[in-house]
């Protein structure tokens, strides 16, 4: 079994459309899909609001890798273009975690190391998954309590867009 948890931003172009598209990519393997939440960017502030979703997918035939690939694939598809670190992005996938799998590979840090200090990901996650874990970290509940109250505000549940 491999199960993964996939962190989806985007603030360039059709936001919504190219979370979208990430959703489609793994739709076959996808167990659940949270919300769309828009959030003020992270480390280069200077730019767009983003789209924040997470979904949890499930494919016994994929390993971590090929959970980055499908995710670097999706972000191709979506002409996402690195030019600066934490720019701005049409589509911007993260693997979070995948089941079993610790990796200390510069190629595919696992769990993913922002995890732990980004209420973009654990609010989403927790919609999905109340009873979630980081692993080496602890429970994304007791994670998502301890950031300041600006950070959890800042995450805000947009109702009028879906992915489902």
């Amino acid at each position: 079994m491999s199960r993964a948890v996939l962190s989806l931003g985007s603030n360039l172009g059709d936001r919504l459309g190219y979370l979208r598209s990430a959703v489609d990519a793994v739709r076959p393997a996808l167990v659940a899909v949270s919300g769309v939440y828009e959030t003020k960017a992270w480390g280069v502030e200077d730019q767009p609001d983003f789209l924040n979703a997470l979904c949890i997918v499930d494919d016994p035939a994929r390993d971590h890798w090929a959970w980055l690939r499908a995710g670097q694939a999706a972000e191709q598809a979506a002409g996402r273009v690195r030019e600066l670190r934490w720019g701005p992005r049409t589509l911007d996938v993260d693997i979070v975690t995948v089941q079993g799998v610790l990796s200390d590979d510069p190629e595919l840090l696992l769990p993913h190391p922002g995890t732990p200090d980004r209420a973009s990901v654990l609010i989403p996650w927790l919609e999905i998954d109340p009873d979630a874990e980081v692993p080496g970290h602890g429970r994304a509940a007791d994670l998502l309590a301890r950031l300041p109250e600006a950070d959890r505000a800042g995450v805000v549940l947009r109702p009028d867009l879906t992915l489902a």
